[in-house]
């Protein structure tokens, strides 16, 4: 349209009022950048031929823009956009800008109107994410990370195998979450659109570095379900220079397996591990925290 770099949709039909639409598309364009300080809007006489609406209703939404401070009327030339426009600076504002940025995007696509509104209404029917979905093949590890989880997070955390993604009732008000290792398999079994939160996992160099000074001389015990995290916890002590003979490694899962661990001066292990309750009670026990702070900040942003 002439004068006026976005384009302009509205519904005769809708509840919102015709110079409420106005208003708020405008509002929109300036938050996202598409409309700069400074532009000229069309005359209230070229908007109304131009979509069969009222000229007072044109007016209205003209004035509106003026009262809140985004235009500004220049006697004899026209609307332009005010020089002085506020910065989003409330989270509401912030808002409108995202919704300013996702409406940009739209309308780079050239996607008719009335799909655009389909399948945005269709996006806002659905039920409100209400809980974490850890998603990750390896059944070991989903317990191991839904302990830790539960600790961090005040939503309820669930569990999935990449498998049972394909499932429709498995994701419904879910937010999935896997580890670094498995984000490419999981991306490929949800269905577009959905988002994945991919947790940052902890340097487990850097964790042993503030400690292990302190245990010279001691046995050191390793103790997890998950046999990775016991080869692991092995390959990084060895390579910080602990001699292999001060280790004794157990597999909590079978039977047995906390014998040997009393005579130990520490033991290394995960939170699941930790909370079984059959850990002896002398050694010091480090409980090794998948998650990084940062997978904690992150996380705390749901309510």
């Amino acid at each position: 349209m002439r004068g006026l770099p976005v384009r302009l949709w509205f519904s005769p039909a809708s509840e919102v009022p015709i110079y409420r639409q106005l208003v708020t598309q405008v509002v929109l364009a300036i938050l996202s950048g598409d409309l700069s300080a400074g532009d000229r809007l069309p005359s209230t006489r070229e908007l109304a031929r131009r979509f069969s609406i009222h000229p007072n209703t044109v007016s209205a939404g003209y004035r509106q823009l003026e009262r809140e401070g985004w235009t500004e009327y220049r006697h004899g030339s026209g609307v332009y956009v005010k020089n002085n426009a506020v910065r989003p600076s409330t989270p509401e504002q912030i808002l409108d800008q995202h919704i300013a940025g996702f409406f940009r995007a739209v309308r780079e696509l050239n996607l008719p109107a009335a799909d655009v509104r389909r399948r945005v209404a269709r996006w806002l029917e659905s039920p409100p994410p209400d809980h974490f979905l850890l998603v990750d093949p390896d059944a070991e590890v989903r317990e191991i990370l839904l302990a830790e989880l539960r600790q961090v997070v005040k939503m309820p955390v669930s569990s999935a195998s990449i498998e049972d993604c394909a499932k429709a009732e498995t994701l419904l008000a879910a937010i999935p979450v896997c580890r670094p290792s498995q984000a490419n398999a999981v991306r490929a079994a949800l269905p577009a659109g959905v988002e994945l939160i991919t947790l940052q996992i902890r340097s487990a160099r850097a964790w042993l570095d503030s400690w292990l000074p302190s245990l010279k001389g001691g046995l050191i015990g390793v103790a997890s379900r998950w046999p990775d995290f016991v080869e692991i916890a092995r390959t990084v002590l060895e390579a910080a220079g602990v001699e292999p003979e001060r280790l004794v490694l157990r597999n909590a899962a079978r039977p047995r397996w906390v014998r040997g661990l009393d005579g130990t001066a520490a033991i290394i292990c995960d939170a699941l591990t930790a909370a079984g309750g059959k850990l002896p009670e002398g050694p010091r026990i480090f409980v090794f925290p998948f998650l990084a702070d940062a997978a904690h900040a992150e996380l705390s942003r749901f309510r």
